[in-house]
């Protein structure tokens, strides 16, 4: 493994004036920088230059520079309850299925004196949601643009309270349950794309891919949180059983939309709408940095020279992510990675996973959902160190390649083990090796697919396209977390178990798409990975590819986005 190189002295010193007394702050930083896209993007510039014999530092970087602030780590923080509310919402609603109060209020009465839910019913409240999401995910960009991006966040927690509230008064009409998940979808929807959005415009440099990568941590921590409360209430007889964390979802939304009104808007919104000296100050505040500092006004002059080219340029529309420099081929991988990271068959286990291990010999399958959801929260922080060491194609096809067997063996000890068994014993047994396996599944889901793909897709973009495409990749994961979730119950009820090999089929072609359609963008700048797309290299033999030579072909309507420190910072000489 190539080692790291060592820093120029300036920006040793630099960084060695920059201590601070945030010390758990500091030691965050330091553990999870190494692992973070803008580290990478800068180590991977500086490793080729030096190993070219030809870099030489024209002074500290701004990176060198910035510090890690208390304000920029709360607003990652705070922003990142978006994410929270995202996983509680959907790590909820599989335990109410299973809760005696609320089936006896939203199911339905059969023979026997039980509730069960049918198919369509149990498909539409929890899908729901999903519908929500897709049209929250669709607009969430012009309302961001329109009102700001901490205004849009707080209007979307405002809509996960009324369709909560929806939710609370539902008393017997489960459809009035189902439309409080579809207003609650639009705020989740929409902060999806609004969260990852603030926190890559306003965090530093320094600490920005630390912060945008907590949206997922937090996602997983909502997951975990949402099990962890319905253990707690689903032996209460009464409402209290699911209204209570139904009820949390309320408050959830009401921190993070209160919360976020006490923090700095983007500094680069603040600049398009003509504040420029408000984004300076917030500039400087969230990286520690003087007002009048170089740092800050390389960064100000980075913004202005960019809404400059975008004010030259004709307007974007929609129709060039079609047809701009290799758009098609992007546009439609970055569709194919979201639809396929909901095709894995992680939300199989996150919608439904109570009701699936209520058969398997559980005398409490709230039990399983709790142990699946502290592995899935474990194995995301994993999955920083997966992401630095192995890179993104070799991650996202052993990870592909592991769910395809894990989900092997859920199929066929189920069917052909669990449904014959005669016995409690065999039962019990092969009740285990699917709890097993289904956590080895988690395990490969959360250190690759669950993370990366996000991180993937927002690679694959130049700038001037990136909105539209990423809202339309979005938009693919949300239709395809409805398509499951609604249609699951159907499919589960005609073939059982072996539903888990339509999952271990789609791992297995999603292993061969990685294989031939992604290229490797470990320790590469954006403005690199997009000059490897326009140029066609190959993805089979891209981590190969070396950015440092001579090219030409580029088309100029490229991205000109460039990793976190600037080009012009740093020249380059022939060493004789």
């Amino acid at each position: 493994m190539v080692g790291k190189p060592s820093k120029p002295a300036g920006v040793r010193s630099a960084i060695k004036r920059q201590r601070k007394p945030f010390s758990f702050l500091l030691l965050l930083t330091i553990l999870l920088r190494p692992f973070s896209p803008t580290y990478i993007a800068n180590m991977g510039l500086l490793k080729r230059s030096e190993n070219a014999n030809q870099l030489e530092t024209a002074g500290p970087t701004p990176i060198a520079n910035q510090k890690v602030t208390f304000i920029a780590v709360w607003l990652g923080l705070v922003a990142s309850i978006g994410g929270f509310m995202f996983g509680y919402v959907s790590g909820q609603i599989s335990g109410f299925f299973a809760m005696e109060d609320y089936a006896r209020r939203f199911g339905a009465l059969q023979d026997d004196g039980s509730y069960t839910f049918s198919a369509v019913r149990q498909g539409s409240i929890t899908g729901f949601l999903c519908i929500g999401c897709l049209f929250g995910s669709l607009i969430a960009g012009k309302i961001a643009d329109s009102l700001g991006r901490r205004l849009s966040i707080s209007l979307s927690a405002f809509f996960c309270c009324i369709g909560t509230v929806i939710e609370i008064s539902s008393q017997t009409v489960w459809a009035q349950f189902a439309i409080g998940r579809i207003i609650n979808g639009l705020g989740i929807g929409s902060l999806s794309v609004l969260v990852p959005m603030y926190q890559s415009e306003s965090s530093p440099a320094i600490i920005r891919g630390v912060l945008v990568a907590s949206y997922q941590l937090f996602i997983t921590l909502g997951i975990w949180t949402a099990e962890m409360v319905n253990y707690g209430t689903e032996s209460t007889p009464t409402s209290a059983s699911w209204r209570i964390p139904n009820g949390l979802s309320f408050l959830w939304a009401l921190i993070l939309g209160g919360g976020i009104l006490f923090l700095p808007e983007s500094p680069r919104y603040a600049y398009r709408k003509g504040r420029v000296e408000e984004a300076r100050a917030t500039i400087a505040r969230l990286a520690g940095l003087e007002i009048d500092s170089r740092d800050v006004n390389d960064q100000i002059n980075e913004i202005r020279v960019k809404l400059e080219e975008e004010k030259a340029g004709a307007e974007t529309k929609w129709h060039e992510i079609f047809t701009g420099p290799r758009m098609l081929y992007r546009t439609l991988l970055g569709i194919t990675l979201q639809a396929g990271q909901q095709l894995t068959g992680a939300n199989f286990f996150f919608y439904y996973g109570t009701t699936i291990f209520s058969g398997v010999g559980l005398a409490n399958p709230y039990v399983s959902q709790i142990i699946l959801g502290t592995v899935n929260v474990i194995c995301t922080f994993g999955g920083l160190y997966v992401v630095q060491k192995c890179g993104r194609r070799p991650a996202l096809m052993v990870g592909a390649a592991w769910m395809t067997m894990c989900f092997l063996v859920y199929s066929f000890v189920g069917k052909y083990v669990l449904e014959p068994a005669t016995s409690e014993a065999s039962t019990k047994t092969a009740g285990n090796v699917l709890i097993v396996f289904s956590c080895f599944f988690i395990v490969a889901f959360a250190t690759t697919w669950g993370p990366l793909v996000w991180a993937v897709v927002g690679e694959l973009y130049p700038t001037r396209y990136r909105a539209p495409c990423m809202a339309l990749a979005t938009a693919s994961n949300w239709l395809w977390n409805f398509l499951m979730s609604f249609f699951t119950r159907f499919i589960v009820g005609e073939i059982s178990y072996l539903y888990g090999l339509v999952f271990a089929g789609c791992c297995a072609a999603l292993v061969v798409i990685v294989f031939f359609f992604v290229i490797e963008s470990k320790d590469r700048s954006l403005e690199e990975i997009d000059t490897m797309y326009v140029l066609g290299v190959n993805p089979i033999t891209s981590a190969k590819w070396d950015g440092s030579k001579p090219r030409s072909g580029l088309d100029a309507g490229s991205d000109s986005e460039i990793g976190e420190v600037p080009v012009e910072r740093v020249r380059t000489k022939t060493v004789e």
